[in-house]
């Protein structure tokens, strides 16, 4: 991979309560006045992004909106496609891929959330997006190959929500579930009822630990769905089962319903852990409409998916309180632009196993701009994922450790907290030094420990303990950093960013 500029990761090993006297301490830590202020631009805007490698070597990313881009560095992208020519034969004859869904409000043709998947079995490249132009008619839809910068070949609609016993007969239900199949725990007085099922959008390919593929996707409605998909064709393997959470059409109920603001899942397996990872936006996309990325876990691909307090998500009202908040809205001394409703995401794993988020990235400016980012992700010693705190071309790390680390000095800490809304969260200094944690007006006091033997590290701050990783990284405005990044059981996501002295 070419580098942009070099993020040395260092990993620490040091003893179980660390008692620095604070020789090093603050002396290393930039002043605020001498944080050097600044933000990267990828050169490119993809709502919903996703990356995969193609067998050329290059990264590719895709998304909503037509976009298709491909990267030598994962740092600068070029379009292959904006808006335009990322399909072959979509706008072409009767166009089926809109024959139910129809134009939206703008009078034009929506296509949403593309993810690339290459298929060993077929030797294609499949594309899965949906198609809509409601809050609820919708369709997942499928397009092929050769390469993963295409063109793609339209090939079919799917998967259909929305439809009513009026318009029943303009999708493939009944010729999955029989002509005279019973459709009433579909609809609500006569029409689709969008408190229990689906809306077909924010399709998302994923394997799982035996190899089988499965597709996840929804957004608000009734929830985040699952399907296992037939390698042979690329197409659900729809079954008989019918519960509470299992549907023969729609797959199994993961998470939410309710009509609660939960969208763009996406499920990731981590073979060391064990866990199946599923990631989701909450809020809405708007820069003010508080979108922010959580995450839940489950040992079985069709959950119970749970989070840090051990709860599953399903329609309660405080929606807002289950799942990790893994970011939100925030602001950091470096940063010379507010950061702003990230979501969207996506996980992207490289060849030498690291695993990277990939979303969409608003600012504070006064537009609807976006931009996609790419962040470094780790386990915490309780095997959930916290993010690096700035976008990295490459990172280096040493599971050995280095036990000459002086953590002490002046930190920047900020908690994304967990509410779902508008509010920006800003960092506090404090000081670490000798184990313990203060700032002024006691806005965080606690205390830290390092793990030892490994790059573990736990903040215990106001009686929580907050998880996570020691990291030695440049951030965005070329500072050199020392960061901590970590998880609490209160579903709380925590960074703190030391700016070192070079």
């Amino acid at each position: 991979m070419k580098q942009k500029r070099i993020v040395s990761v260092l990993l620490v090993v040091v003893l179980c309560i660390v008692s620095f006297t604070g020789c090093l301490g603050s002396s290393n830590s930039l002043s605020k006045e001498e944080i050097k202020k600044g933000t990267v631009s990828t050169g490119i805007s993809c709502h919903d992004p996703q990356i995969i490698i193609g067998a050329d070597g290059l990264y590719y990313m895709t998304g909503s909106h037509q976009v298709l881009a491909s990267s030598s560095d994962l740092y600068n992208w070029d379009y292959i496609a904006n808006g335009s020519n990322m399909f072959s034969n979509i706008f072409k004859g009767d166009m089926d891929a809109f024959s139910f869904v129809g134009k939206n409000s703008d009078g034009g043709y929506s296509i949403w959330a593309s993810n690339i998947y290459y298929n060993k079995v077929m030797k294609k490249y499949l594309m899965y997006f949906c198609t809509t132009s409601s809050d609820i008619q919708s369709n997942l839809c499928l397009a092929q190959a050769d390469s993963p910068e295409g063109p793609y070949e339209y090939v079919t609609k799917f998967l259909y929500s929305g439809w009513d016993k009026n318009t029943v007969e303009q999708t493939n239900v009944k010729s999955i579930l029989g002509e005279d199949a019973d459709l009433t725990r579909y609809f609500e007085y006569g029409g689709y009822d969008k408190d229990l099922w689906p809306n077909c959008i924010d399709p998302a390919v994923f394997e799982d630990a035996d190899g089988n593929m499965w597709l996840t996707y929804g957004s608000w409605s009734g929830g985040i769905f699952a399907l296992q998909l037939d390698p042979s064709t690329g197409l659900p393997i729809h079954t008989d089962e019918v519960s509470d959470t299992t549907d023969p059409y729609f797959g199994t109920r993961i998470a939410g319903g309710g009509i609660h603001a939960i969208e763009g899942p996406y499920i990731d397996y981590n073979e060391n852990s064990g866990y199946y990872y599923l990631f989701v936006s909450y809020g809405s996309l708007q820069s003010d409409g508080g979108y922010q990325i959580r995450q839940f876990r489950s040992r079985d691909v069709t959950g119970p998916y749970v989070d840090a307090k051990g709860n599953t998500l399903e329609d309660q009202e405080d929606y807002s309180n289950y799942g990790v908040k893994m970011m939100g809205n925030y602001t950091l001394p470096s940063l010379d632009v507010t950061y702003m409703a990230p979501g969207g995401q996506s996980i992207f794993t490289n060849e030498d196993g690291s695993k990277y988020i990939v979303y969409h990235q608003r600012f504070n400016d006064g537009t609807e701009y976006h931009e996609p980012r790419i962040h470094q992700m780790f386990l915490n010693e309780d095997d959930w994922y916290t993010i690096a705190p700035f976008e990295v071309d490459e990172t280096v790390t040493s599971q050995s450790g280095h036990s000459d680390w002086d953590v002490d000095g002046t930190y920047y800490i900020l908690n994304h907290g967990i509410d779902v809304g508008n509010l920006i969260n800003e960092a506090v200094e404090c000081t670490l030094k000798g184990g313990n944690i203060s700032s002024e007006e006691d806005a965080f006091t606690g205390t830290y420990t390092m793990e030892n033997g490994s790059d573990f590290a736990t903040f215990t701050l106001d009686g929580v303990a907050y998880k996570g990783v020691f990291l030695d990284m440049a951030d965005e405005a070329g500072n050199q950093t020392r960061v901590f990044t970590a998880v609490g059981d209160n579903n709380q996501t925590i960074w703190a960013i030391q700016y070192l002295k070079e």
